[in-house]
């Protein structure tokens, strides 16, 4: 990929990160292009999470260079990386317990950086026909599957130029997880750049265009996935 031509919604150059005094990311590169999709590979504890937070301005213990949409944001905040167009549906879900499902989409739903509604609350319906069947419930009531449809419901109600998904089917029944999937497929074919962290690496390397692999905190393959996919060297930094 030319970098000189090529449109990086996140362009991170030499990130680092701590936790306290426990040293997690050691000068990571990373680059999300715009309607790309990059799978984010590493064994358990080896930096994933705190890479995505970082970009997304979660840890304040981080130096390097870090930019969302041409802008610098290495000291920036998550909420000045959400309204550049990333949005983010974290490990856990993170929607609000007390809210109904028509309450949870209805509140972040809004035009995209570039004034785009491609995803409004009618899209998101026809995508997670289970959410439809549950809109007065509330997020509290929902089972683990139907929680994470609304919490990618609710991101794409934004309307991003990104979506960082991280775990997205941790946990989940084998039905709900190849729906969730299906979904992600959905949203790479609306053009939507996406970066997917997961732990069944194969459907990530079948899914994404590149693949980034870490190892204790350090960026140690990158590359297409269609040429990584099966190879040793990928097996090898993932254990299998």
């Amino acid at each position: 990929m030319d970098r000189s031509t090529t449109e990086w919604l996140i362009d991170a150059r030499g990130v680092q990160a701590w936790y306290g005094s426990s040293h997690i990311l050691h000068g990571i590169d990373f680059q999300l292009a715009r309607g790309e999709t990059v799978g984010l590979l590493g064994r358990n504890g080896m930096g994933k999470s705190t890479l995505i937070r970082s970009l997304l301005g979660h840890v304040k213990q981080r130096q390097g260079e870090i930019r969302i949409v041409g802008k610098d944001l290495s000291r920036g905040s998550p909420h000045e990386v959400a309204k550049l167009g990333i949005a983010y549906v974290p490990e856990g879900r993170g929607i609000f317990p007390t809210l109904t499902v028509r309450e949870n989409l209805i509140m972040t739903e809004r035009a995209g950086s570039r004034g785009q509604r491609e995803w409004d609350f009618d899209r998101v319906m026809k995508t997670f026909p289970r959410l439809a069947e549950r809109l007065g419930n509330l997020g509290s009531q929902l089972s683990g599957g139907e929680q994470q449809m609304l919490s990618i419901g609710r991101a794409l109600m934004t309307n991003p130029d990104a979506i960082i998904l991280d775990e997205a089917t941790e946990g989940l029944a084998p039905m709900i997880v190849a729906e969730i999937w299906r979904v992600i497929g959905q949203i790479r074919a609306s053009g939507i750049a996406t970066l997917v962290v997961d732990r069944d690496y194969r459907k990530v390397c079948t899914e994404s265009d590149r693949l980034v692999v870490l190892q204790k905190g350090r960026r140690v393959l990158a590359g297409p996935s269609a040429e990584l996919r099966g190879s040793a060297e990928l097996a090898g930094y993932l254990g299998v």
